[in-house]
């Protein structure tokens, strides 16, 4: 069977991608925000689907209530290929009561407002799957009630909600690695704090040990070689580390210099000075935020005060520069992104 995995972007989302990985262990996974990221991320779903006819689909929402239109658009696709002979078991399981009128009307769109969407992930694969063996049970059980507790706030279970707290302020934090260029290290990073967090439940104070371990779990993680260093000088290894496969892709141009492009990184100056130091053939970078705002640097090798200005009348020095653009879309999807940036610079080259 092949699991699609679509679930939201915060501790009760991530925590139901933690437990469906525990157990079918290689999957698809997906995480998104609501509005356009979940229209956009149910159609690159059902566009991978397609290419799986001989294969069993578990296809798996969580902790994500649809609109009436997006859930009749969805069942009106899974019933299109489950006529062209796909075999497809479409799952939402809620706790949103904003969902209330999808699921009265479909019966793939499980909703219980009294449990968080990990609480009923989990319940349902032990339920469906006879899911995890003692021993799993034993770690991811506790750290689920812990979601449940900080997520629907049930105060009243002081020791489940204090590490819940802290839970949800580790995730909510996680920003050394990027989730739209690298959203599946992201998540992969997500996951590996969750579950080393579970190890500090059985202990006392365990909600306060945890929250001051964070910082060195997250460290661990990140270490490539072993050597110590500040978090921002480990992420931006892992970062250069990350980009060396996929810079030929975020390649971008203008009159002959190579620049490499990135999609919402955020707080660029670190990681790209790491970058174009260990990549010489490249000699500028951007960086480019949801709502157009974008940052430019370099190594002395072109000015990018001067291409910030003459592209959307922006400035600043020589090497770092910003400028911000009107015009931009939002979108999930990178190659749009970078179609927008290269028409930018290819009409400074014209």
């Amino acid at each position: 069977m092949k699991l699609f995995h679509l679930s939201h972007t915060d501790l009760d989302g991530f925590s139901c991608q933690l437990i469906t990985k525990e157990y079918f262990k290689e999957g698809f996974f997906y995480n998104a925000n609501y509005g356009l990221e979940v229209k956009l991320s149910l159609k690159k779903i059902l566009e991978e689907i397609e290419s799986l006819k001989d294969e069993e689909i578990l296809f798996l929402i969580t902790d994500l209530n649809l609109t009436l239109q997006e859930a009749k658009d969805l069942n009106k696709s899974i019933e299109a290929l489950t006529a062209d002979g796909y075999n497809i078991k479409l799952q939402l399981l809620d706790h949103h009561a904003t969902g209330e009128k999808s699921a009265a009307k479909y019966d793939w769109y499980y909703l219980d407002i009294k449990r968080c969407a990990a609480k009923i992930t989990y319940d349902y694969m032990l339920e469906t799957y006879d899911a995890f063996d003692e021993e799993t049970r034993k770690w991811l059980k506790p750290l689920i009630d812990s979601v449940n507790a900080i997520d629907i706030w049930l105060d009243h279970e002081t020791q489940n909600f204090e590490f819940g707290k802290v839970l949800l302020t580790m995730i909510s934090k996680v920003r050394e690695i990027n989730n739209v260029l690298f959203a599946d290290l992201n998540r992969e990073f997500r996951l590996h704090l969750l579950k080393e967090a579970s190890s500090f439940l059985d202990k006392e104070n365990g909600n306060i040990l945890l929250d001051d371990s964070i910082h060195s779990l997250k460290k661990e993680f990140l270490k490539q070689d072993g050597v110590d260093d500040t978090i921002d000088n480990l992420a931006a290894k892992y970062l250069v580390h990350s980009l060396e496969g996929l810079k030929d892709e975020l390649t971008v141009t203008y009159k002959g210099h190579k620049g490499l492009l990135t999609y919402t990184l955020g707080s660029i100056s670190i990681p790209a000075n790491a970058f174009l130091k260990a990549n010489p053939d490249f000699d500028f970078f951007i960086d480019i935020s949801k709502k157009g705002n974008t940052s430019f640097r370099a190594d002395g090798k072109v000015n990018v005060s001067l291409i910030a200005q003459k592209l959307a009348n922006g400035g600043g020095h020589v090497n770092a520069s910003g400028c911000k653009f009107d015009d931009f879309k939002e979108t999930i999807n990178y190659n749009d992104v970078k179609k927008y940036i290269q028409g930018k610079l290819d009409s400074l080259s014209a």
